[in-house]
């Protein structure tokens, strides 16, 4: 999608400093992704208390077994 924006000067340098991406274009892409990923974060958030777990459930054990490649 082709879209002309006007963007502050100021941000667009600090940002270019502080993520090292080259173009407008990939700073402005990765804003997007930024953004995306903080804002479904906080979706899971609001999650919080409302998920009942079964008794005995063994989370550690689970996150290792789902890390091993075998």
């Amino acid at each position: 999608m082709r879209t002309n924006i006007d963007l502050e000067d100021n941000l667009v340098e600090e940002a270019f400093s502080l993520t090292g991406v080259r173009t407008k274009r990939e700073l402005v892409h990765l804003a997007l992704r930024e953004l995306i990923a903080s804002r479904k974060k906080k979706d899971l958030f609001d999650l919080s208390g409302q998920i009942d777990f079964s008794e005995g459930l063994d989370h550690k054990n689970l996150r290792e077994m789902n890390a091993d490649p075998d």
